[in-house]
């Protein structure tokens, strides 16, 4: 079992920055795809990103490309989403999420992640 934890979340104004961080105990992030998924009030949990395994395929939703940027650190210990020039469009839990995956690809389906933090709420005020 992998347990996942999020932090940085908070409330930012629009345009602003935040960076997100997930960490699992006692884990080595760098053997697991990591995606990072969002849900608003009402909404479904939607996808915002993805790193490989390897770290050699990143991707994005469309809707974040070129503001939002994920990252590992070198230790392979954690694993960060920056979020610039936020949007209120962008309030929601974010949530991080693992893929035991032995190959070097990224998925963006929800069913694909075998383990899940429990989130961190960002909220972008106008």
């Amino acid at each position: 079992q992998v347990q996942l934890v999020e932090s940085g979340g908070g409330l930012v104004q629009t345009g602003g920055s935040l960076r997100l961080s997930c960490v699992a105990a006692g884990r080595i992030l760098s053997s697991y795809a990591m995606g990072w998924f969002r849900q608003a009030p009402g909404k479904e949990r939607e996808f915002v990103g993805a790193i490989s395994r390897g770290g050699g395929n990143i991707q994005y939703a469309d809707s974040v490309k070129g503001r939002f940027a994920i990252s590992r650190d070198s230790a392979g210990r954690t694993v960060y989403l920056q979020m610039n020039s936020l949007k209120p469009e962008d309030t929601a839990v974010y949530y991080c999420a693992a893929d035991a995956r032995l190959d070097d690809r990224v998925e963006v389906t929800t069913a694909t992640y075998d383990f899940w933090g429990q989130g961190t709420q960002v909220t972008v005020s106008s």
